[in-house]
């Protein structure tokens, strides 16, 4: 595909329903951290992000997806699950882990897609660090979303925070266009130089999402075709926002 080509420059109004619908999303995220405590499984953080969709009739992008079809609401991933986790019934939580959780949402034919990652309890301070410092490269990521830069910005900005701080970045998963589809244009890797890739206007849209491990930046997928550990067992993190870039400052359109 040429991410090019598919990159859907969004009109104020088309934003506005983006917006809304990162609000949701945002209420989604929210309402599955309240529960994340141990004994709780999986299935029912999954089950929670649904009721609260179905609330505002509204639906997952993530269930039914790819092959085999995605057959969850939301990606649940513990320790060094980095992405793609599918939520089971007997999945329980434990003290001492981490876990990413991330959320599509479709309103009126749009999408937006966040996520979060927190400790159950008492989490190690390595634990620590590796959150902090990955929602911090999601910051440092979302400052360089403005007019006249390009994609390569963004991309260098997070590998330099993460790389900075002792820590790796993925290299076969990125963030990603969203709008009308949950993956359009332009694709935005987490390692890059400045100056380089397509130019940011006014109107685009992006899922800005670093994906950050504690060991080697090398991935696997479990035989569940869908689950992405890291290669070493290390742990890993995911945050996540979906931003367009405007006149002025970048819009974060997934919170509260």
């Amino acid at each position: 595909m040429s991410w090019e080509r598919q990159i859907n420059i969004k009109t104020p109004a088309q934003i506005k329903t983006m917006r809304e619908a990162g609000r949701i999303n945002a209420e989604v995220l929210a309402r599955v951290k309240e529960l994340l405590q141990p004994g709780v499984t999986t299935a029912d953080l999954n089950a929670a992000a649904e009721e609260v969709l179905k609330s505002h009739g509204c639906v997952s992008p993530f269930k039914g997806y790819g092959h085999p079809p995605f057959p969850a609401s939301i990606t649940v991933c513990i320790n060094d699950e980095m992405v793609h986790g599918i939520p089971h019934p007997k999945r329980k939580l434990k003290g001492g882990e981490i876990v990413s959780i991330d959320c599509g949402t479709i309103l009126d034919g749009f999408v937006a897609d966040s996520a979060f990652t927190a400790g159950i309890g008492e989490i190690s301070q390595q634990a620590e660090i590796l959150l902090k410092v990955t929602e911090g490269a999601l910051f440092a990521g979302i400052e360089k979303m403005r007019k006249g830069n390009r994609v390569g910005d963004i991309s260098a900005a997070i590998q330099t925070y993460v790389e900075g701080h002792g820590l790796q970045v993925t290299r076969e998963y990125t963030g990603h266009g969203v709008g009308r589809k949950m993956h359009e244009g332009p694709q935005v890797p987490n390692v890059g130089s400045s100056g380089s890739g397509i130019p940011l206007r006014p109107g685009m849209t992006i899922a800005l999402e670093p994906m950050v491990l504690a060991g080697t930046h090398e991935t696997r997928v479990l035989p569940d075709h869908w689950t992405v550990v890291s290669a070493d067992g290390s742990l890993t993190a995911h945050f996540e926002h979906t931003i367009a870039v405007t006149e002025g400052d970048p819009l974060i359109l997934t919170l509260p």
